[in-house]
């Protein structure tokens, strides 16, 4: 392939070492191992009808002009989004970082502190703001939190409530509609009764188990809901509320007139618009719901020295160990974005947050005397941001309309031609009087110029906010650039990310996520746009997204996508509800069966079960396949209710199996669908396909396979491919025609997360078709060649019929336990001492480790890997023959810290060097645990999730 092709520069091994690599396997080509590797029954009989890949500098200029056609208005729309300003330090530090953006969900504590305790910050700003005791580290939208919220209530309902069978909830009318369309969504399969009324109109009874009402909600309108809360905790009733962020540093927080449960969205703390996300969703409790909530929460704890650590605390609530029994799907959150939401905080501190928020309303308050002056009729009687307009008779919407476009400028226009005006952090002294001007020319009268920033609140006392916020020492501390930048850094140098090393996640798909792919996400074409702008603002986002939809169905082999869904977890429930709805459809409502193999990823029964079906489990053979005549009775047992079989190919344990047509067929031939889940499509692409084996729908994980960056948990994007007889029943929008009429949104945004959409679209375009296919290809290569360097060793737990992997491979442990006491959980700790971060533990399987190594890595840092593996493999067989003792060995100690390994005092049976430098190359970039390993049980115990001290710490 010539130099200049960006597949040069995405492949990790160079053409020679290809080939030595091909020589260690046996094979003399890559089409020989594809042969071995990938059943010939499934492969792709044609090359993927996608153009050829483009250099970096063809694909820059594309991008660059797709940009130009988006138009840049200064929006005033509200409902839920805003501009706002990202601080330059956190824009070029954090969101432009790849140490930030390449890390993965931290899972592994001890080399992940830094992201911890910028999420430990998101977490005590959120309980700051919204007077709550608890708070999670981010959900993917408001519109998702709310239906969190709404099932959060369902499940913890109390014994008389669960009782009788409480199944209503009643919403107030002015919550934001596309929050309102994904409560409907959420709602119906679970059988939760959803009541939309004026808040003062509900009708709170034994049925009913919560409310959800927005402050200030939809209008504008700061609402006293103190008599609703009163009512309904009588009634033993949960209230949920949509707050604004920035709003609650003015506004009484709902935390202190009573309220259960607190949600919404952080975007105005410095996340661009993005014309709809990514955005971080917060989400605030009070303490009792700490067992129930959705979502991840941040933990104080201590490492095994006695040092303050932090960790995911409560991480048994996680869905891939509940699975069924989840009460959530959640798995990927808003880790990115929540980051820079907190260091938002951090920045400006609490005086900096309320200043903003103050200025806005009296912005708001100046545009209310000097619009009304002109005629019209403002009717929110008290206000944050958001002032709405009656206007007089002369005056039509369409007048006001075509004069703010022609000063660049949107507003909102309400069904009763009545216009709102939400004003954000940006609004300046020339979009104040730019605003005045339409109205007044409007209404054909004179105005005269304001020069000055109004200091007017107009909000009454009663409302207004007395107690103190944010108050502790880190959102105290650091305003200049200088003490930021090195607070961000000094986070930084505390986590592993792509930036040190390979991260050998298994089913997680850590490859490069190249610059030239994530170069657009700061340009303000793309960041700058209100997902509710005309779409003639938006015609190069439109062009892209529709040679995105075209080029994945492409890939799938099926006719149409939704890019809505913003996680993978998000697409696997919005897939399987299009399923249902075919079903419905056709009369066949009663189908509800879902059959999901025992290997199956655990958001898969947990998305079921909130898609309202019934999961049941079938089994694999010893060799880790499904058990196709177990299935085969199952099928033939709910043939009258099956509903859909789950199926991740190559399998959850890394293998293609051969019998994966044949599985379809035996859906399809007892009316139930085929929903393949697409983690693992890195092993597809270009080789097979979803419609090829014979499934009828899929998600994918733009995040895994398809380049996006994990951001320490999140973003995701989990769009969902369909086959013809499916598209009619994609999701829609209830505010913007986002090309589709079936089920109501499963996302707030039209387009779920449309700002790092450009980063996939880059990489199917430079990769092109021959280059995705050989990023398959090698992801394969480079997993078979790690597994041929460790199978004597460890042991490959599954391979395919010629004992090939797929593109990751499982490696035992456990027998390695068994004689020396060293478990998989040392082996990862232990690896953090070499360098990198631990392959996936314990999944799919308990006692194994499962390792993915990509198609990015080099041959080198293969090398580099197995040599760790295999040193710690000595380690283990040194444990297990009494060289080292079984208990003070470096395996049961690590990490080491270089608090440890520099003290006066050493006191273990092996030396220091072979504590931290136990191969000479760690030496030349070496990486220093920040603590010791974390102690889980004692964080669950104490459980500290804001920025407070915490007791027994050295």
């Amino acid at each position: 392939m010539a130099s200049d092709k960006f597949v040069m520069r995405h492949i990790g091994p160079r053409d020679h070492e290809i080939q030595e690599m091909l020589n260690v396997l046996g094979v003399s080509t890559l089409d020989e191992l594809m042969n071995q590797t990938v059943p010939e029954n499934i492969r792709l009989k044609q090359p993927l009808k996608l153009e050829d890949g483009l250099t970096e500098r063809q694909y820059f200029r594309k991008i660059l002009a797709l940009a130009a056609q988006n138009k840049v208005y200064n929006t005033y729309i509200g409902m839920g989004y805003y501009d706002t300003i990202t601080p330059a330090v956190i824009l070029r530090n954090v969101l432009e970082n790849p140490v930030w953006y390449t890390s993965y969900t931290p899972y592994q504590a001890e080399i992940s502190q830094g992201r911890l305790e910028a999420l430990l910050n998101f977490q005590t700003m959120v309980c700051e703001l919204t007077g709550m005791e608890m708070a999670n580290a981010s959900l993917l939208d408001e519109a998702t939190a709310a239906a969190e919220a709404m099932v959060m209530m369902h499940n913890s309902r109390s014994r008389a409530k669960a009782k009788t069978d409480a199944n209503v909830v009643w919403v107030d009318e002015k919550v934001w509609p596309q929050t309102l369309d994904v409560l409907i969504t959420r709602a119906n399969p679970l059988g939760i009764e959803l009541k939309i009324a004026d808040w003062k109109n509900f009708e709170l009874n034994e049925n009913t188990f919560g409310v959800i009402v927005q402050y200030p909600n939809s209008d504008g309108q700061i609402v006293d809901y103190t008599s609703l809360v009163k009512s309904a905790h009588e009634k033993e009733i949960f209230v949920s509320v949509a707050a604004d962020l920035l709003s609650l540093s003015i506004l009484t927080p709902p935390g202190e007139w009573g309220a259960d449960i607190v949600f919404g969205t952080s975007q105005r703390f410095g996340i661009p618009m993005g014309y709809g996300g990514p955005h971080a969703a917060f989400f605030a409790s009070k303490d009792a719901f700490k067992r129930t909530m959705p979502g991840r929460i941040i933990g104080v704890s201590k490492d095994a020295h006695g040092n303050r650590a932090l960790r995911m605390a409560l991480q048994t609530r996680e869905q891939h160990i509940k699975r069924e029994k989840a009460t959530s799907n959640i798995c990927t959150s808003q880790a990115l974005l929540s980051n820079m939401a907190g260091f938002y905080a951090v920045y400006h501190g609490p005086e900096g947050i309320k200043q903003i928020a103050t200025r806005i309303h009296c912005i708001a308050a100046l545009l209310e005397k000097e619009i009304s002056a002109l005629g019209y009729t403002q009717v929110n009687t008290t206000y944050f941001d958001t002032i709405r307009f009656a206007l007089p008779r002369h005056v039509k919407h369409e007048d006001i309309e075509w004069l703010s476009l022609e000063l660049e400028m949107n507003f909102r226009y309400f069904e009763n031609g009545e216009v709102g005006l939400s004003i954000d952090e940006t609004t300046n002294l020339d979009d104040i009087n730019w605003m005045i001007e339409v109205f007044a020319k409007a209404a054909n009268k004179p105005f005269g110029k304001i020069v000055d920033y109004p200091t007017a609140c107009t909000i009454q006392p009663e409302f207004l906010r007395t107690s103190a916020f944010m108050q502790q020492e880190v959102f105290n501390k650091y305003r200049s650039e200088t003490e930021m930048l090195r607070y961000i850094k000094k986070l930084e140098h505390k986590d592993i990310s792509l930036t040190h090393s390979m991260i050998p996640l298994g089913s997680c798909t850590m490859k490069l996520n190249a610059a030239t792919e994530m170069l657009p996400l700061s340009w303000i074409e793309f960041n700058g746009i209100h997902p509710f702008v005309p779409k003639n603002q938006a015609r190069g986002y439109h062009e892209m997204m529709e040679e995105l939809r075209r080029d994945l169905a492409e890939i799938t082999g099926f006719a149409d996508v939704s890019l809505q869904p913003n996680s993978g977890a998000a697409g696997e429930y919005a897939g399987l509800m299009v399923i249902r709805q075919y079903h419905i459809s056709r009369g066949d409502e009663h189908r509800n069966v879902v059959l999901i193999p025992s290997s199956a990823h655990g958001t898969n029964p947990a998305s079921a079960v909130m898609a309202g079906m019934k999961v049941v489990v079938t089994p694999c053979d010893e060799r880790g396949n499904i058990d196709v005549e177990a299935l085969r009775l199952k099928a033939e047992e709910f043939k009258d209710t099956l509903s859909c079989f789950m199926v991740t190919y190559p399998s959850t344990h890394g293998v293609y199996e051969s019998s994966i047509t044949e599985l379809c067929e035996i859906i399809h031939s007892h009316g139930g669908q085929v929903y393949m889940d697409g983690a693992n499509m890195n092993a597809q692409v270009g080789l097979t396909n979803p419609s090829r084996i014979g499934a009828d729908v899929c998600h994918l994980n733009l995040h895994k396979t398809f380049a996006i960056p994990h951001g320490g948990g999140g973003p995701g994007v989990g769009p969902i491919c369909v086959a013809a007889h499916l598209v009619e029943f994609l999701p829609s929008h209830p505010v913007m025609n986002n090309g589709h009429v079936g089920i109501t949104a499963v996302s707030a945004a039209p387009w779920g997360s449309a700002s790092v959409l450009p980063i996939t679209y880059g990489y199917i375009k430079m990769l092109g078709a021959d280059g995705l296919k050989r990023a398959s290809e090698i992801a394969i290569l480079n997993a078979n060649y790690i597994a041929n360097a460790l199978k004597d060793n460890y042991g490959v737990l599954y391979t395919g019929e010629n004992g090939r992997c797929a593109h990751e491979m499982i490696l035992e442990c456990r027998h390695l336990k068994a004689a020396s006491g060293i478990s998989e959980t040392d082996i990862s700790k232990r690896l953090m001492d070499y360098g990198f971060h631990a392959p996936t533990l314990s999944f799919p399987v308990h006692g194994t480790l499962m390792v993915e190594p990509t198609e990015s890595e080099s041959k080198q840092e293969l090398d580099r890997f197995i040599e760790a593996l295999t040193g710690i493999f000595n380690e283990i067989q040194a444990v297990a023959s009494g060289e080292l003792d079984k208990e003070d060995n470096p395996l049961k100690n690590a990490p080491h810290t270089s608090d440890v390994v520099t003290a006066d005092d050493w006191n273990h049976s092996y030396s220091r060097q072979t504590a931290v430098f136990p191969l000479a190359w760690l030496k030349e970039n070496k990486y220093w645990p920040p603590v010791g390993r974390v102690d889980d049980a004692f964080g669950d115990r104490n459980l500290v999730c804001t920025c407070e001290p915490i007791e027994n710490y050295k």
